[in-house]
């Protein structure tokens, strides 16, 4: 049986990776399999988490960061560090509070949280409760009418910027879930969106080609989509560099070099191999995100010194969500933030602005 959530952090919950061993305590058998799976043979999972350990970092010695800090600015809200919380769907699934917790924690510690649209609670009442800035994460409904119905509650809520997620128009054949049997429980089910209608197949139709595929967007639908909202709109999803430059000539006011933590397409590089390449392809004209495996704040420095403007953690807070709500969410950010602050003090980097690719001691494989 689960464990109930914790009312204070133990003394030993030190590092990310200490939430994951912790969470596994208080979390079903079918829910830690939704969690920690990824498509297939979890190939690109295991790359994900493998690819930022093995990028080096210089050691400089003497130099004056006094008075340094981890701030930057997106879309026009400060924050306090580039580590924003990713979409992830139904959170009630970890913790009763769900992404009330999450918010909460993102906003506390100064940050962003991105709320799914495959939330366990309404969108306006996550944003009714925030206390700083809200992105909106973005499926395509189907049609225009409908995502368009649901960008406007989101304009309406409040929610500084949507985030629309592009690589997922088909799930992975996630067999960790499959094993498992899982499925979403009724009392968690997602809160903003209907199931959307499948069309009808005949017996030698593809459910893939003919079904799913008939439904997703293209171009000239998020470009269409773009023209529609006063909100800037990121590209979640983005791996190769062109459709990096796709995604900014379709008006993208960013792009987030994400593979969706493994769980779609099994054998995509780690997003650590694609991040440097997406950033050349974009070369400053809008900002780049990256997710995918990062767990120390080294990695955030990384991310940073090969051009990435901030990055999302998903499975992390998560782990600290279901080990003890919106308490271990704060805690699990306030750990990465001065995991990164000692990071840049000992790479001689005061700001995020002075981080640079020299503080990297070896390329990318």
């Amino acid at each position: 049986m689960a464990a109930a959530p914790l009312t204070a952090i133990p003394a030993d919950i030190v590092c990310a990776a200490d939430y994951e061993r912790y969470a596994r305590q208080h979390l079903p058998e079918q829910a830690w399999a939704y969690l920690q799976g990824g498509a297939a043979d979890e190939l690109t999972l295991q790359a994900n988490l493998a690819a930022w350990p093995a990028l080096k970092l210089w050691p400089r010695a003497l130099t004056d960061v006094r008075g340094g800090h981890t701030r930057c600015t997106l879309f026009g809200d400060t924050l306090a560090h580039p580590i924003l919380l990713a979409p992830v769907a139904t959170q009630r699934l970890f913790h009763e509070q769900g992404e009330l917790a999450t918010t909460l924690a993102a906003s506390v510690m100064g940050g962003v949280a991105v709320v799914s649209t495959q939330a366990s609670l309404p969108l306006e009442d996550i944003a009714s409760q925030a206390q700083g800035p809200l992105w909106f994460q973005l499926y395509w409904q189907g049609n225009r009418d409908a995502t368009l119905a649901l960008v406007k509650r989101a304009e309406a809520a409040g929610y500084h910027a949507l985030v629309l997620t592009v690589d997922a128009p088909v799930s992975g054949a996630r067999n960790r879930e499959q094993r498992a049997g899982f499925s979403v429980p009724a009392a968690v089910a997602q809160s903003n969106v209907a199931p959307i209608a499948m069309p009808a197949l005949q017996e030698h139709m593809s459910p893939v080609f003919d079904g799913l595929m008939t439904l997703a967007p293209t171009w000239e639908d998020i470009a269409w989509l773009i023209r529609q909202t006063s909100l800037p709109l990121l590209f979640k999803g983005v791996m190769h560099p062109d459709d990096a430059v796709k995604a900014v000539d379709s008006g993208a006011a960013g792009v987030v070099v994400s593979n969706h933590g493994g769980r779609v397409l099994d054998s995509a590089p780690a997003t650590l191999s694609a991040l440097g390449e997406v950033v050349a392809a974009v070369n400053g004209t809008v900002p780049v995100l990256v997710d995918g495996g990062i767990r120390r704040g080294t990695d955030i420095l990384k991310a940073r010194a090969l051009g990435a403007t901030a990055v999302m953690i998903g499975r992390p807070y998560i782990h600290a969500l279901a080990t003890a709500g919106a308490l271990g969410v704060a805690h699990l950010i306030r750990l990465l933030r001065e995991e990164l602050e000692i990071a840049m003090a000992l790479t001689g980097c005061q700001t995020l602005d002075t981080i640079h690719p020299g503080v990297l001691a070896e390329n990318k494989d």
